[in-house]
């Protein structure tokens, strides 16, 4: 399944554009910054706190584009591979390894740092703390803690071999404490003490998953408890930290056990649960526990189809509460808890409701296009835009405000947005724009949307009384009746060259904010709030603040630098970023949103450049050689 995640879509890669710009625009050919970092470049990433991460054939080289050195230099493992540097997600964290991944991993030496790129600093280096090994590294947030497994080369010979857990405070770079996983020197059969999952920090005790079962210890490494429930792949808690979850995929990959242990490790059901498919949604509710999980599609004349079940289970006891599970006949895209029940959108298109009991709520499901981009509150039910229809609902009966669905041509993107002042809905789709009155539905044609190269748009928003939209190669403004203020268009670069931009060196990472800080369903949701909370339509700014406050609760110099960086005006507020080829060469123009005119320009002096924009922070970084980067402010 693919979980509505909400996203900050402020740091992407730009597409390139051809054409000729106003000779009026502000020139800027001289950067603001040049970094020679003295090795050869082999990837650029743009990480969420707008600094640049460059991987050289020396190592890693972070670019902060007000400092005019490198904000970090990380060379201690040399060259890295593009699989051996992992961005953790919403955090200034990377976590670096080397070895893990070989066939040879257990018997050779293996290597895993975390770099906070924001301050500059390596908070952990296995290699000072004496690990010969490293099993495991989980960035734990938000407590903001690091968890290692392995083997340390510290104290006895017996010590020097057995499995070992460390807990390091990120904000401190501090040892909080240590334990072994087995007694050092036991005699007896050898075990596996290794560890299957992510580890659960909890706020009086640690939860270890291994193969030999879960171990809990407390915040000082003292032994809590143990179960034989082994191979637990990731854990999750109520509120109370009483009752804990654990989830354990079956030995062929393709079904889920659920177990329930109780805070001093009892059993709490008398059997573990089975469920068809990978967990990818799971929900402590007053009702008992929503989990939605994907089964994978078999091949043949009687193959099963890929799609996703929704299962209520007792807290209780773990039994299924429900006699009948809703149909979904594809992959469930969108899911919310609601306050009488569950609202859920397939990906191949439908909308139903069900109550916690078991009850279908709807009249009877919903028909609607493929790909469902939008669920939404608005004041007159539920809004719902998809590839090729749109509609209002309403949320007690399903049935449709609009007296009929509005119909398009099947598209990639569809922008809309709501027009206050006139009270309507504006959608565009199919080559216009259509206005859909609010109060009785009726539809009508605003304007035609012609964007060159047969571009949908895919952003639209009402700004100083006028309907402003945009696409990759085009921008335009409207007045309330339709008129057209201005329409700019950049030509796109032929397919060679956009394929070397878009396809090429350059790679973005951690750009795309969501409020789960896991890909695990249910991990951290209590402390950052719901993914499964169904938002209201047409709420700018909302993912912008949502971040801050993420940020802003979790301990940290970075992850207050982090919080203020979100709250502040993003840069393409008012202009938008087009890469485009100018008279003197192919660069980069600032586009005003209110009038289309280039406010300036950049010229980069190459047919095929290699280059990452912070779209939030308003910076440029382009690769001007194999081992220089220019960095180019454009807010001035």
């Amino acid at each position: 399944m693919k979980m509505l995640l909400i996203q900050l879509k402020y740091l992407v890669t730009v597409a390139l554009v051809w054409s000729v710009t106003s000779l009026n625009a502000q020139k800027a050919e001289t950067p603001d910054q040049n970094y020679d970092l003295g090795a050869k470049i082999n990837e650029m990433t743009l990480t969420v706190g707008g600094v640049l991460v460059v991987a050289t054939n020396d190592g890693l080289i972070g670019i902060k584009p007000t400092e005019s050195q490198p904000v970090f230099t990380f060379t201690n493992f040399g060259k890295l591979k593009p699989e051996e540097t992992d961005f953790v997600p919403n955090s200034p964290y990377i976590v670096v390894s080397q070895g893990a991944g070989s066939k040879f991993a257990g018997l050779t030496k293996t290597k895993r740092a975390v770099i906070d790129y924001i301050q500059g600093k390596v908070i952990f280096n296995s290699e000072n703390d004496n690990w010969n090994q490293i099993y495991t590294c989980n960035v734990i947030l938000p407590q903001n803690k690091l968890v290692v497994s392995g083997i340390q080369k510290e104290g006895d010979k017996f010590e020097k071999m057995t499995p070992k857990v460390a807990v390091y405070d990120l904000n401190t770079s501090k040892l909080d404490y240590s334990f072994f996983l087995d007694k050092p020197g036991r005699v007896g059969i050898a075990k596996d003490f290794s560890v299957t999952g992510t580890p659960l920090l909890l706020k009086d005790f640690l939860i270890i998953p291994t193969a030999q079962g879960l171990i809990a210890k407390s915040h000082s490494g003292d032994d809590l408890w143990q179960t034989k429930i082994k191979g637990i792949n990731w854990m999750v808690a109520d509120k109370t930290e009483k009752e804990i979850y654990g989830f354990e995929t079956t030995a062929n990959g393709k079904n889920t056990r659920i177990h329930k242990i109780g805070s001093n490790g009892d059993e709490l059901w008398q059997d573990d649960r089975k469920v068809k498919g990978i967990v990818s949604n799971f929900e402590i509710l007053p009702q008992g526990l929503a989990v939605v999980s994907d089964v994978a599609g078999s091949s043949g004349a009687f193959a099963a189809r890929s799609e996703s079940k929704i299962t209520m289970f007792s807290a209780a006891t773990g039994e299924d509460l429900w006699d009948k599970a809703p149909k979904t006949k594809g992959y469930v895209q969108h899911f919310y808890i609601m306050d009488d029940g569950i609202l859920f959108g397939i990906y191949e298109g439908g909308i139903n409701k069900i109550s916690f009991d078991g009850k279908t709520l709807f009249k009877k499901p919903l028909k609607t296009g493929e790909n469902i981009m939008v669920m939404a509150h608005s004041p007159q039910g539920l809004i719902y835009i998809t590839g090729e229809d749109a509609n209002i609902v309403n949320l007690e009966t399903g049935e449709e405000v609009w007296g009929k669905p509005l119909k398009y041509k099947s598209a990639t993107s569809v922008a809309s947005t709501f027009d206050k002042e006139n009270n309507r809905y504006l959608i565009a789709a199919d080559g216009k724009i259509m206005a859909v009155d609010a109060n009785s539905g009726e539809v009508n044609d605003l304007a035609k949307c012609d964007f060159e190269e047969k571009e949908d748009p895919n952003h639209m928003e009402i700004r100083n009384g006028s309907i402003f939209l945009s696409s990759s190669q085009n921008m335009t403004a409207l007045s309330y009746d339709g008129n057209e203020n201005y329409h700019t268009y950049y030509k796109s670069p032929g397919r060679s060259t956009f394929g070397k931009i878009v396809g090429g060196i350059t790679a973005v990472a951690s750009t795309a904010m969501t409020v789960s800080m896991s890909a695990r369903a249910g991990a951290n949701r209590s402390a950052y709030g719901s993914v499964n909370d169904l938002g209201s339509y047409n709420d700018y700014g909302k993912e912008a603040k949502r971040a801050a406050d993420m940020f802003a609760g979790i301990a940290g110099a970075s992850f207050d630098y982090l919080s203020t960086r979100f709250k502040a005006t993003s840069a393409t507020e008012n202009s938008q970023f087009i890469l485009t080829k100018l008279e003197d060469g192919v660069g980069l123009v600032k586009v005003s949103k209110d009038t289309g005119e280039v406010e300036k320009e950049i010229v980069l002096k190459d047919k095929k450049p290699e280059y990452q924009v912070d779209e939030f922070g308003g910076y440029l970084y382009y690769k001007a050689n194999d081992k220089t980067i220019y960095a180019y402010n454009l807010n001035n």
